[in-house]
């Protein structure tokens, strides 16, 4: 699975990384070529709701999963309306993905 992470925190980043890759994803960088089995957006991010509209623009038929605060309920209603495909809790990120990447192995 090749997942496009689109997060500015370095820490969550390696982490999620780090997971993801260990359970055979594929991390793409951004403006990679090819298309992505899976875009995962940070909305805590300056401007994540014009990513989240951009990246379904530009991948029409791919997975978004924009993840934040579990209590910004108003952030994951506008990453809804903006395309997103999934919304998760940054707790629960990790987890959400990675039964994503598992049964795709």
């Amino acid at each position: 699975m090749k997942i496009l992470l689109l997060c500015d925190d370095l820490m969550s980043r390696v982490r999620m990384e780090s997971r993801w890759k260990a359970a055979g994803a594929e991390l793409m960088k951004s403006g990679a070529a090819a298309e992505p089995d899976l875009i995962v957006v940070d909305l805590s991010a300056a401007g994540a709701l014009e990513t989240v509209r951009r990246m379904r623009s530009a991948h029409p038929a791919t997975d978004i999963i924009a993840f934040g605060p579990h209590v910004d309920g108003d952030a994951f209603r506008q990453a809804k309306i903006a395309g997103a495909t999934g919304l998760v809790a940054r707790g629960a990120v990790v987890e959400k993905v990675l039964a994503r990447i598992v049964p795709a192995r």
